[in-house]
């Protein structure tokens, strides 16, 4: 084969790096020195700043283990690591939420940590909490940052109303709330805006305060769909705000949590129920002089518990260098870099040291009043649901927005959740 000067140069260009001794970026095989790839999906600048510091203040500590940033986006996780780990190029480090790992776990993709990571880092991290990454008994990721769903009040216009003003200890029940926001409507405001553009994480996370269930597990392990008494108050309450009431806006069930803000800072809607960390859009956008406060999510007859599916920190199976990943995951996680993660992302760490920083119990911005809800936080109900992904798209999400609507009512609702439902997870039973 003819070699052409552009061949003969890139040629020599490689023989030079090699003869320097330079790595690729990999296991850092030619000086001795390991590397270590995270991919980390944050993307708030506060977030991104505390995430880069601190694999710098690793580097600087840790010669022999070099970490590498790659930035990831939540917008494209879920495939991009999964042609990442067919192709065998996954980052050692991942970041993802735990209602993304089951697949992955059970794949054989992600590597089990049960016994690689340290006892502290396990007693201080909830049981509840890990009961999200939890398959098969194996621990697959480790929940670091979470975020309970509150209410975002129009403070202005709940002092004018004189309405009680609901606190964690003192919460609405979920007809004081649909009572209160009847009487927050009028000239020209709803006294709620729900944004449902994604309604099944919503309606089944906040049903646990009422009993909710919808997947129960047999003792042969398989899992059925029941849409019972306890998980019909939530939807219930929404479709009648929305079309008995009229305390509902209809136009924003269609909405994501951003498209509500506008009208919630000019005053067309009192409230919006959102995830705690809309705190920072909200805190960045409000216009000078607008008032707005945190309240907890109504309680039901399980008080304030609330599903939630933690942000989590996993090992790639295929990684050469578990031992050392899992060192890395145990620095991030240390108490006060737990913090600086958490209030990077506006959210809550899940360890119990952390909880305790006066930072995070602060009545500025709603700190204190999301910090009193981390001990009500418990498994998204659909967390190691085989099947989960096609039911909520191909079933759960239609069938609720056309309730929502007003297109169908409850027993056809139930039906479709029960009957077109476990049609669906039945062939993902084992």
């Amino acid at each position: 084969m003819t070699r052409t000067p552009t061949r003969i140069l890139t040629l020599l260009a490689c023989a030079v790096l090699l003869l320097a001794g330079c790595s690729d970026g990999g296991d850092g095989a030619d000086d001795g020195r390991i590397t270590l790839r995270f991919q980390s999906l944050a993307w708030q600048d506060e977030s991104v700043k505390a995430n880069k510091e601190l694999v710098r203040e690793w580097n600087a500590t840790h010669p022999d283990v070099r970490v590498e940033y790659v930035q990831g986006s939540w917008d494209s996780v879920h495939d991009q690591l999964l042609t990442s780990f067919e192709g065998g190029e996954a980052p050692d480090i991942i970041h993802d939420a735990s209602d993304d790992l089951a697949d992955f776990a059970y794949g054989g993709y992600l590597a089990d940590l049960a016994e690689l990571l340290p006892a502290r880092l396990k007693s201080d991290i909830p049981h509840h909490s890990w009961e999200t990454v939890t398959f098969d008994d194996g621990v697959y990721g480790v929940p670091f940052l979470q975020e309970p769903r509150v209410l975002f009040a129009n403070a202005t216009l709940l002092e004018k109303s004189g309405v009680r003003i609901p606190t964690p200890e003192h919460p609405w029940s979920w007809a004081e709330f649909r009572q209160v926001t009847k009487e927050l409507s009028g000239d020209g405001t709803y006294g709620v805006a729900w944004p449902l553009k994604e309604p099944v994480s919503a309606t089944l996370n906040l049903s646990l305060s009422t009993g909710g269930k919808l997947f129960h597990r047999g003792t042969d392990g398989r899992v059925t769909i029941r849409f019972e008494e306890g998980d019909q108050v939530v939807p219930r309450t929404v479709h009648d705000q929305v079309d008995t009431d009229r305390s509902a806006s209809p136009t924003t069930l269609g909405s994501g949590g951003s498209d509500t803000l506008p009208g919630f800072f000019a005053g067309k809607y009192a409230m919006v129920p959102l995830g705690f960390s809309y705190r920072q859009q909200i805190e960045q956008q409000a216009p000078e002089g607008f008032d707005w406060q945190v309240l907890p999510a109504p309680a039901g007859a399980d008080g304030l518990a609330q599903g939630v599916s933690p942000q989590t920190l996993s090992v790639a199976e295929d990684s050469p260098h578990k031992k050392e990943a899992a060192a890395f995951v145990d620095f991030l996680l240390q108490p006060d870099n737990m913090v600086r993660l958490a209030l990077g992302d506006w959210m809550l760490p899940t360890g119990k040291q952390a909880l305790k920083d006066p930072a995070l119990h602060t009545a500025e911005r709603g700190w204190a009043t999301g910090t009193a809800l981390a001990a009500h936080l418990r498994s998204a109900p659909a967390q190691s649901v085989r099947g989960y992904a096609e039911w909520k798209d191909k079933v759960a999400t239609p069938a609720l927005q056309e309730y929502y609507s007003g297109a169908i009512g409850m027993d056809e609702l139930r039906h479709r959740l029960e009957e077109d439902g476990n049609l669906v997870l039945a062939r993902y039973q084992r």
